[in-house]
């Protein structure tokens, strides 16, 4: 039986602080209310599921207290291989992967989990290597957060990627407007996070959706390096500009993996940057 999260009425809350006694009460009183074994709402979600990856106990321990605040659900990993296994076995919402681990570090996790999934992943890295956080985009990382960090700012963070990568925040009823860009062979479903190909769904990291979706929104638009590092990743990088071309690259072969025609729309501009080129057939 799956645990789902429901957003409560305020007839809800009335009803049940009513005939409810301590401690049921107080599980109603904060977030963590809102999980109940009932699909008859209008509004639900799935629980969150969180892998937390580092070789010191003391930084899974203070993450995992923070996160389970929010009601996610913390498993822990202590090295890479553990963790590679963990993430190939399960369907994490989320990963927080130490990029400096002995034995397999978090860039050869991540590579290696990217050639199977697209979950999620935010990088931690120690202060000053920006050299790991290139290579952590560069092999398909969505996000980091640079150690000391404060617990607060992890949980934002998470909150933020889980936002951008869930396919649904809750299930709809009724939708007025729907924000969905279609072209001959591609269509992305922003409402939904989800991109298909002829018909056929793509599985995408966040990044690479979201790279995806900042060029669709003005096809036809070249966009240098620069700017699609600022729009889409939201950092100023100084000088390595090869995060983007390997997102480029990694979404056109998962595009052709479906449509060699949806593949070509990604147009390379020599000396400038990127665009979508729209195919008039």
């Amino acid at each position: 039986m799956q645990v789902y999260k429901i957003f409560p009425s305020e007839r809800f809350y009335t009803f049940a602080f009513r005939f409810l006694k301590p401690p049921e009460r107080d599980f109603l009183s904060g977030e963590a209310s809102s999980y109940i074994t009932s699909i008859g709402g209008r509004q639900l979600e799935k629980e969150v599921k969180i892998l937390v990856v580092d070789d010191e106990e003391r930084i899974r321990r203070l993450l995992k207290m923070y996160l389970e605040r929010e009601n996610y659900i913390i498993e822990e990993a202590a090295d890479g291989n553990e963790a590679l296994n963990l993430a190939l076995k399960n369907d994490y919402d989320c990963i927080l992967l130490d990029i400096m681990m002995p034995g397999k570090d978090g860039i050869e996790v991540c590579r290696e989990l990217r050639e199977k999934k697209a979950t999620p992943i935010i990088m931690l890295t120690a202060k000053g290597e920006e050299v790991n956080r290139v290579q952590g985009f560069e092999v398909g990382a969505d996000d980091y957060i640079v150690k000391p960090f404060s617990p607060r700012e992890v949980v934002l963070r998470v909150k933020a990627l889980l936002r951008r990568s869930s396919t649904t925040s809750y299930l709809q009823t009724d939708t007025v407007t729907k924000d969905i860009i279609v072209f001959p062979h591609l269509t992305i479903d922003n409402d939904a996070h989800r991109v298909t190909v002829d018909g056929k769904e793509v599985s995408l990291t966040p990044k690479e959706y979201e790279l995806l979706y900042f060029l669709a929104k003005s096809p036809d638009k070249v966009f240098d390096r620069e700017t699609l590092l600022k729009e889409v990743w939201h950092y100023e990088f100084f000088g390595d500009l090869r995060t983007v071309d390997t997102h480029i690259k990694r979404l056109r072969e998962k595009l052709n993996k479906v449509s060699e025609t949806a593949a070509k729309m990604i147009v390379t501009v020599w000396g400038v940057g990127y665009k979508l080129e729209v195919i008039n057939e």
